[in-house]
């Protein structure tokens, strides 16, 4: 399941953590949302709504597992998150091709100058994978084509 074809969701949210939690603090709040919803532990006199509801969370749980609790998926679903959230900010001040940027051996990354005195910086992983980068002094954003 690549990330395009799952919903947009902010599936940090539906484990209740934060985007800052690492994988172990993930799992064990998995592990005990899980086991909550599961629909084997759900009562039998329970309301048939209720227990539907409680499927749905259990899937929605799993889910965003399956995405958070791997590592190079929760990459891709965090580059997805902050483009979306850049995309969000405002309007984009430039479109640039990635040759017109300075690479950078030492950090094995792309920059250029913004007009504020600051820099587009993004690394040569992370410029295959999304296409708005931030000014790192200013809000600006460019989009790279």
């Amino acid at each position: 399941m690549t990330l395009e074809q799952i919903p947009k969701k902010d599936w940090y949210s539906i484990l209740g953590a934060e985007p800052s939690a690492n994988v172990s603090d993930l799992k064990q709040k998995y592990q005990k949302l899980i086991l909550k919803y599961h629909p084997d532990k759900q009562s039998t006199d329970v309301p048939a709504g209720t227990v539907e509801e409680c499927i749905q969370k259990f899937i929605e749980i799993d889910q965003a597992w399956k995405i958070l609790g791997n590592e190079e998926r929760k990459k891709q679903y965090d580059l997805q998150r902050h483009e979306d959230e850049l995309q969000n900010m405002g309007p984009v001040d430039a479109q640039v091709h990635l040759e017109e940027m300075s690479w950078n051996e030492d950090d094995h990354s792309f920059s250029m100058n913004c007009r504020c005195g600051g820099k587009y910086s993004v690394s040569k992983d992370e410029a295959e994978a999304v296409s708005l980068v931030t000014c790192d002094t200013c809000s600006l954003i460019i989009e790279l084509l």
